[in-house]
């Protein structure tokens, strides 16, 4: 397929662009392979610069006279949340328009995609593919040290081999035959065999068998997987239960935490897993992963809905329940995290597939627990380690958002990666000064899961992206978020280094709306940029105030020696 073929018209002079922030502008508008353009060929004035992948509908409104089109307005609603209307004033042009971004924006072939095409304008400074190899992460992971691991024993906590030994990085899914969504490298307990794995991964969900996760400072460990199966005859793995016990190590018992809730999912039976203790958690009353889709689109059209009243929208706020996913997510994550951190006990979280809830609860509690995943090294390790690797699906969770209707899009549609991050964004609130980045690298992620020039969210799975061999013929986002240009944007001016568990509150009444994200297209943020410009001054000046204290104390600690040496001498 060429691109060309899907262009009806390329160029077109005295399109109106209808803004709600910025109102109505007249420009040129051009349409190529990957992107829609609009210039009025001013200086300081708007411009629109749109992939076309960032379009989620478009609704037409024709203009009639006497049964006859004349033109119309083409209504394009965007995964970044923005919607933006084009006025064509003639009915041909107006109509090829109309049918080539709904083609382009359609494109769901990889190959075909930006990312493929894209090449810098800058040298890479580090290939974002090769940051984050699982050998460099897995070995963070297993490494212990003897004090922490002597300090979890005198606390009852689990305690492993000194050097982290107990675990070992298997490649028995080199070829992914053993479990597709998974990555050829895995950390497992050395003592069980690629056999037994192979044996777990037929009783698992998708062959999703458990892996680690992290590993608590004390020496607990957490865990992920699918849940089992139900197949008629097969009511146990023999394999499975000696990989959860050699795990429990001389715990007296471990948590296996369902995500999905009571009822929805599988679960493993109290006969074979005796002691290991089922705890039901659920992020909300969700049986699909495009149920999470659904709040989601509840919640941005109450955002953009201006005209009703505030009890209005506080009730469809409410009634999106897109907060209560948020507020049983953080939940869910503290149970696991206190499971770990006072209990010392080991934890195994699982919902369905293991591909939605069960990483939006192993990321929260990672954050929680381990002070680096909340620098912007350890943020993008998280991410690239529990979604990326782990297998999220990106490419059909987010073909669609929320604008497009819910009867168009297909089940395994979902916005579970936006909830992930709205849960950060909460503990961000909460705790200001222990986050490295600020919610801005947030919202940037949010953008380039869904669209972007960069190849890190294509594909469903690092089996689909070794196909395409995406590392080498695409590049990374995490080679362009670590120049330090653009890094300095991103960074959260009151940080603090924060070494202590951070344990944020679950009263609803600690929640926020995510404004700076959900209502950015309705609300000038510039009051907000502000602000932040103003910390940033008062960061500075501080920081200064300070170097300066420190040169005056020097300084009048040179001249009482000095003083001193005089009053020797005299």
């Amino acid at each position: 397929m060429e691109f060309a073929d899907l262009i009806k018209t390329p160029k077109l002079d005295g399109v109106l662009l209808h803004d709600p922030l910025h109102g109505t502008i007249e420009g040129t508008l051009c349409i190529t392979g990957h992107h829609l353009l609009l210039s009025a060929r001013q200086e300081n004035s708007q411009e629109l610069w749109l992939l076309h992948k960032n379009v989620d509908c478009v609704d037409k409104k024709p203009f009639m006279v006497q049964n006859m089109v004349t033109g119309g307005i083409l209504t394009l609603k965007c995964k970044d949340l923005r919607i933006i209307s084009l006025e064509i004033r003639y009915a041909h042009e107006y109509l090829n328009v109309a049918t080539s971004l709904e083609a382009l924006s359609a494109i769901h072939s990889p190959e075909l995609e930006y990312p493929f095409f894209y090449r810098p304008m800058y040298a890479i400074l580090e290939d974002g593919f090769t940051m984050f190899r699982p050998e460099l992460e897995f070995a963070k992971l297993i490494s212990g040290t003897a004090n922490n691991l002597l300090k979890g024993n005198e606390n009852g906590g689990a305690v492993g081999d000194v050097s982290g030994c107990e675990w070992r990085i298997t490649t028995v899914n080199k070829d992914f035959s053993v479990c597709p969504t998974y990555g050829t490298t895995l950390i497992v307990p050395k003592s069980i065999t690629d056999e037994q794995i192979v044996q777990s991964a037929a009783f698992r969900d998708g062959g999703r068998f458990p892996v680690l996760s992290y590993r608590h400072e004390n020496g607990a460990t957490l865990l992920r997987s699918a849940q089992p199966l139900s197949i008629q005859g097969i009511k146990r793995c023999r394999a499975d239960e000696a990989i959860l016990n050699v795990v429990l190590g001389r715990s007296k018992k471990g948590f296996i935490v369902d995500t999905w809730g009571k009822g929805k999912s599988n679960t493993e039976t109290d006969q074979h897993y005796s002691q290991w203790k089922k705890v039901n958690r659920a992020i909300g009353n969700v049986t699909t992963p495009s149920a999470i889709l659904d709040s989601f689109a509840k919640l941005i059209e109450a955002c953009n809905d201006t005209n009703c009243s505030a009890d209005k929208w506080l009730s469809r706020l409410e009634a999106s329940g897109w907060l209560s996913l948020v507020l049983n997510s953080l939940n869910a994550a503290c149970v696991v995290a206190q499971c770990l951190d006072q209990e010392g006990s080991p934890v195994l979280v699982h919902g369905s597939k293991g591909l939605d809830s069960t990483l939006i609860v192993t990321s929260l509690v990672q954050i929680i627990l381990n002070p680096d995943c909340r620098t912007v090294r350890g943020i993008q390790a998280l991410i690239e380690r529990e979604w990326i690797q782990a297998g999220h699906p990106f490419a059909s969770r987010h073909r669609y958002a929320c604008y497009t209707p819910a009867q168009n899009r297909p089940k395994n549609s979902g916005a579970t990666f936006v909830l992930l991050l709205d849960c950060i964004y909460q503990l961000y609130t909460q705790f200001p000064c222990s986050f490295e980045f600020s919610s801005q690298m947030l919202i940037l992620l949010y953008e380039h899961s869904y669209f972007s020039q960069y190849g890190t969210f294509l594909c469903d799975s690092e089996c689909e992206r070794h196909e395409l061999n995406v590392h080498t013929r695409t590049t990374s986002i995490w080679s362009y978020l670590n120049r330090p240009d653009i890094l300095k944007n991103m960074l959260n001016p009151l940080y603090e280094p924060n070494s202590n568990v951070i344990w944020p509150s679950v009263a609803p009444i600690s929640l926020e709306l995510w404004s700076e994200l959900y209502l950015r297209w309705i609300i000038e943020q510039k009051n907000s940029a502000q602000t932040m410009q103003q910390i940033q001054e008062l960061v500075t000046q501080e920081q200064e105030l300070r170097a300066r204290a420190i040169r005056l104390r020097k300084q009048a600690s040179d001249l009482s020696l000095e003083m001193e040496e005089l009053m020797i001498a005299d």
